[in-house]
């Protein structure tokens, strides 16, 4: 396997392998890792605009990141606490 797949298959591994047992943890998570792509733009130039797709499909731990972020906001869930302000 080439070194970068294998570097990939492993942060892969380690994403999916952290453990949310403190509300903390959850929070920070849920606070660091965006609700969801922050890179789309829409730039005006007078009556012209040009609009910048956004890119996080590209990333290969997208769908990493978002389920960790899944999993963190479903620990808050279970534990009774309020996520009101992690969603969009």
């Amino acid at each position: 396997m080439p070194p970068a797949k294998q570097l990939r298959a492993t942060v892969h591994q380690w994403i999916s392998q952290i453990d949310i047992h403190n509300s903390q943890i959850a929070h920070l998570l849920c606070y660091l890792i965006p609700a969801q792509c922050p890179f789309a733009r829409t730039i005006g130039l007078g009556r012209f605009s040009i609009t910048i797709p956004p890119l996080c499909h590209l990333n290969p731990f997208y769908e990493s990141l978002m389920t960790l972020r899944f999993r963190a906001l479903l620990f808050l869930t279970e534990s009774g606490e309020d996520i009101a302000r992690y969603c969009c």
